[in-house]
């Protein structure tokens, strides 16, 4: 605003009004300043606590989750002559050591022309349409065929067949004296040779069954008809439709690859995953000492100093380190050997973080001694994850403690932008009204300072006035 007052009188008017206002103004903002700094380094710090249990709760969630800790890990050592079988385990395979032999690979059937069926590829197969039914065991599809076409076109009428076409292609090998036609279907399984069938008889060549029911001219030689896979395992024989055995091991798939040697087999070990588990509970250990460590900076005091960090005091965090010790201790019913995490070898050092050993027993020597209530004390129902679960979703939930003291410090900085607009109105009030007094003083003050030097011209005037005699 321009500096008008005092202009008149030559007072420093506008001095006394800013200096006025300022000592109104200064202490008020500077309370402002210093509460809206403290909530905003409480709300940081609250932030850097909320960040911390949730990469904690990320980890409770996998330690309350039981397939975690039944997960398996096979390793099979092959047989000498190459990889006879794929193996893959689910939480639900049997743990132990299991020799696979394969016997016999699971194949589809061919089908191939009578000598002298078919010259070329090039030949005209009928001067009328057809229609070629193509199945093999539950399956089937049709091609249809029109007048005309030759065997090569033929050939590409069925291999451009999708939809229901469940595996079946045509070739044609040129012998040099013939043409040969090979219908090859890739359904796999005993009895599931492919059978193929037309309403023409110009097409009973490339069919195994003729239009009048007779044999037709596509026959499938023993090696060439659809068989299934035989393995066996530690001696007792398994057959399937295909290479794939689901459950033939309960819980695990076993692909058969090659026939194995004479007196060869695959060996399969399935083991509980250990090393699974164990690097989850390296990350349980490092994710509770990283909230341990957070509290810690958040809350503390120095002694020499006298500094307090931002929630020093706080009761939420007091409460918080409190219900943390109280789930970390807690008993679990029905768990078998274990019932606390000191028996499966975890404790807490002098400065409150968990240590991965204790005077009884380490974390390893708990899984040796007894992994199906190990995992029990985590991941039941009432188990340590669960209860981490719950008091977690207390703290980070909607409406829990941490978004409750969020939200009241989001209300008190709401409250100072109030109260600074509503004290920048006064402060403008308190300059108007001083510039209006001031204002009136200076027009009085210049009034009298005009009179005054009127009064003092005319009195010069008189005669004799400020002579002497």
């Amino acid at each position: 605003m321009p500096s008008f007052a005092g202009i008149g009188s030559n007072l420093p008017l506008e001095d006394l009004i800013t200096s006025t206002v300022a000592a109104a103004n200064q202490p008020k903002v500077k309370r402002f300043n210093e509460a809206q700094s403290r909530y905003e380094v409480e709300l940081s710090a609250l932030g850097a606590v909320k960040s911390q249990l949730s990469k904690f709760q990320s980890v409770v969630d996998k330690l309350a989750d039981a397939d975690e800790f039944y997960r398996r890990t096979s390793n099979i050592t092959q047989p000498a002559s190459g990889d006879a079988i794929a193996f893959t385990s689910t939480a639900d395979s049997s743990v132990g050591q299991f020799s696979v032999e394969v016997q016999q690979l699971a194949q589809g059937s061919r089908a191939i022309s009578a000598a002298g069926a078919f010259a070329t590829s090039d030949q005209v197969v009928s001067d009328s349409d057809a229609t070629l039914t193509f199945s093999a065991g539950d399956k089937s599809f049709s091609v249809d065929i029109s007048a005309g076409e030759t065997l090569e076109q033929v050939r590409r009428r069925v291999n451009d067949m999708t939809g229901d076409n469940f595996g079946v292609s045509m070739n044609i090998i040129n012998t040099g004296s013939e043409a040969k036609v090979v219908f090859s279907s890739s359904l796999t399984g005993a009895g599931n040779d492919l059978e193929v069938t037309s309403n023409n008889a110009d097409f009973d060549g490339m069919s195994t069954t003729a239009a009048d029911g007779s044999a037709g001219g596509l026959t499938i030689a023993d090696a060439d008809k659809a068989r299934d896979a035989i393995i066996s395992i530690d001696g007792i024989t398994a057959t399937n439709s295909s290479n794939t055995f689901a459950d033939v091991i309960e819980g695990s798939t076993i692909i058969a690859k090659k026939v194995t040697a004479e007196g060869e087999s695959a060996t399969v070990d399935i083991s509980h995953d250990r090393e699974g588990v164990d690097k989850l509970i390296d990350e349980f250990v490092a994710a509770y000492n990283g909230v341990v460590d957070i509290i810690n900076q958040a809350t503390a005091f120095n002694k020499n100093t006298g500094a307090s960090a931002a929630l020093n005091g706080d009761a939420s965090m007091r409460g918080l380190q409190q219900q943390m010790v109280i789930a970390l201790s807690s008993e679990v019913t029905d768990s078998g050997k274990f019932n606390n995490l000191f028996d499966l070898g975890l404790s807490l050092d002098k400065d409150g973080k968990l240590q991965r050993e204790n005077v009884v027993r380490s974390v390893n020597e708990a899984m040796d001694d007894d992994f199906a209530s190990f995992a029990k004390v985590f991941s039941s129902d009432e188990g340590i994850g669960s209860k981490f679960e719950e008091m977690l979703g207390n703290y980070l939930g909607s409406g829990g403690v941490i978004s409750q003291r969020e939200d009241s410090l989001d209300e008190r900085l709401r409250g100072i932008a109030d109260d600074r607009e509503a004290h920048k109105y006064r402060m403008e009030q308190l300059e108007a009204q001083l510039r209006e007094k001031y204002t009136a003083l200076d027009v009085l003050v210049s009034q009298m300072q005009s009179t005054s030097d009127y009064l003092t011209q005319q009195l010069a005037s008189l005669p004799g006035f400020g002579s002497k005699k």
